[in-house]
This record gives C-alpha cells, sequence and structure tokens, in this order.
C-alpha cells in the first residue's frame, strides 16, 4: 500500500465487520471516485479552470447559459463515462450481495457504485445520468455513458428545457432521500466513512448524529477530516487499496458468516 497502515487497525476494522455483519453501512465522497480517475469539478487540463463550480453549479448558472452549463456537464459525463469501479466500489458491492452491508449512503453522482454492482444506493445529491424538467419536473435516466446529443436537451413529454438531475450549490438534500440515509444510519451498527471530508451539509450531520447515538465508526481517507475525531478506526490510504486488503481479512475466515 502506498500509506502504511498498521495491520492492527485493519485487523480491528475486519474484526468489526465481521462482529457487525448485516449492519455494516457505507457513506462515501468524492475521494472514492477521484481514484477512479474522476475530478471532483475541474480537470487539470485547464478547460474549465476559468470558472468557479458556483459559477456553473447554480440555479442562476443555469437560467442564464443553460448551454455553457450542459457543456461542462456532459465533459464531465465523457470523463466519468470512460471510468471503471475501484476496488473500494467493488467491494461494497460484493458485500452488500453477501450480506455483510446493508448498502451506501453516497454524496457522490457519477454512478459507479451501481456500475460496481451495489443495489441499495441512496444518492443524496442526484445522478449525472439523470435529467429533470424544469417545467413539468419529470425524470428521465439516462443510463449509464448515454450523454444527450442535443445542446439543450428537451422533455419528451411537455418540451421544456432539461437539467441534470443533481444537487447544485443553494438547492437542497431531497428530502425524501435524506430521510431514507437517516432510516439507514439509525438501522446500522458500523458506519464506513470512504473518501469524504465531512464538511459538505447536511450529508455530514449524518456521520457526526450516528457518532452521537453511539454508533462505529470506521474512517477511510488517506487525511484527516471534519469527521476524524469521531470514528474509532481511522485507516490512512487510498480507499481501493485498503478495501482490496479489508476484503482479504474479512474472506479470510469464512466460518464466522
Amino acid at each position: 500500500m502506498s500509506e502504511v497502515v498498521p495491520p492492527e487497525d485493519l485487523s480491528s476494522a475486519a474484526r468489526l465487520i465481521k462482529e457487525h455483519s448485516g449492519k455494516v453501512l457505507a457513506f462515501t465522497g468524492a475521494g472514492v471516485s477521484a481514484e477512479a480517475g474522476i475530478p471532483t469539478f475541474r480537470g487539470k487540463d485547464g478547460l474549465w479552470n476559468r470558472y468557479r463550480p458556483e459559477e456553473l453549479a447554480t440555479p442562476r448558472a443555469f437560467e442564464s447559459n443553460p448551454k455553457r452549463v450542459w457543456e461542462w456537464y456532459k465533459w464531465r459525463m465523457s470523463i466519468i463515462a470512460r471510468a471503471e469501479p475501484t476496488w473500494a466500489h467493488k467491494v461494497m458491492a460484493d458485500w452488500e450481495r453477501k450480506g455483510v452491508l446493508m448498502g451506501v449512503v453516497t454524496q457522490n453522482v457519477d454512478g459507479l457504485h451501481q456500475r460496481a454492482g451495489s443495489r441499495l444506493v441512496i444518492e443524496l445529491h442526484g445522478s449525472i445520468w439523470r435529467t429533470r424538467c424544469t417545467v413539468c419536473g419529470r425524470r428521465f435516466d439516462l443510463g449509464f455513458g448515454n450523454i444527450p446529443e442535443e445542446d439543450l436537451p428537451r422533455c419528451r413529454e411537455c418540451g421544456g428545457l432539461l437539467r441534470p438531475d443533481v444537487v447544485w450549490f443553494e438547492e437542497p438534500v431531497p428530502m425524501d432521500q435524506f430521510e431514507r440515509a437517516e432510516r439507514l444510519f439509525s438501522e446500522a451498527e458500523v458506519i464506513l466513512i470512504v473518501g469524504t471530508s465531512g464538511v459538505v451539509m447536511p450529508a455530514a450531520l449524518l456521520p457526526i448524529n450516528a457518532a452521537r447515538q453511539g454508533k462505529i465508526l470506521v474512517e477511510v481517507n488517506p487525511e484527516e477530516t471534519n469527521l476524524s475525531s469521531l470514528a474509532t478506526i481511522r485507516l490512512r490510504g487510498p480507499a481501493g487499496e485498503i478495501f482490496r486488503e479489508l476484503a482479504r481479512l474479512v474472506e479470510e475466515d469464512l466460518s464466522w458468516r
């Protein structure tokens, strides 16, 4: 591993996952997708560097220049379409299939959890592979990798302008998704906090409240975050590498299941 994680910490995390099998929940952020080569907002080639995210990902930006916003999202979609799920995505999906993991609550909009095979995925901030009509409110699933060809996609029901069905700055998280996430957090005993800094609200309230309720938090992140002090175990390093090792340790002794 590129970071040296104490073996005892990995073993302790694996033991917790085994002991609480079926009551383990994952909470993921941009760090998981960054390992798949997906930039959070701007790429390194400078194509969009003259814009701040707030200039592109707000209702006001879309109202004033929807074509520019759609160009930016199509650029992001083209990058995501070429990405492959990391070991972290794959292990989470595998654990869900085996009944170890309850599901995933994610702040990501890229669809890589579903691409890896995860079935119960709560998307707090929407999906880049879904559009929503600005007039009638209907939603349309594009399917992973399918980028709209039109400069300004239109609703096939009412003809209204479509927008990416993601949560922009100045917009609230969909209450139904947040409440579903709260229910999962209340049922879980162990929360795996993976690749998130814990600064985006209200999403960060979910692990904060879980810690207050006595849940066990295991953090996987290369760096210290706003949530680190709440975690029982902190695994420092890339999520893909750490989950690959955790999978080996969890699967070592199948008699626990």
